[in-house]
């Protein structure tokens, strides 16, 4: 009955991410054939809320799955996830979108 309750958290996060993953290959596709270059890459520190290795993880591999970040390490007490982004205008910016647009939804899919 548990694995029946999550289907439609999974479809929800499914229609998410896959907007997500579109709308970074078409910022990642016309950067790379147009003349003007917008990149500015960084690597930035995300604080994380995931406890387990499954929840870290999965996050880091869909950041990583996304085009534009790449997850590069985690602290060695699980609680930072370091990553490479190829469009930092505000690095905090990005660190609230990452937490509240994606870890959060990978914690309630997962919890």
């Amino acid at each position: 009955m548990k694995t029946l309750r999550k289907i439609p958290k999974f479809l929800r996060f499914a229609i998410f991410y896959l907007t997500e993953l579109l709308r970074a290959n078409v910022r990642v596709a016309h950067d790379a054939v147009t003349p003007t270059h917008y990149m500015r890459p960084a690597f930035i520190a995300i604080p994380l809320d995931a406890e387990t290795d499954y929840e870290i993880l999965l996050l880091a591999n869909l950041m990583t799955m996304t085009p534009g970040t790449v997850s590069v390490d985690v602290s060695t007490d699980n609680k930072v996830l370091y990553l490479h982004a190829m469009y930092v205008e505000d690095a905090d910016a990005l660190r609230h979108e990452i937490k509240h647009l994606f870890e959060h939804r990978v914690l309630r899919l997962m919890r």
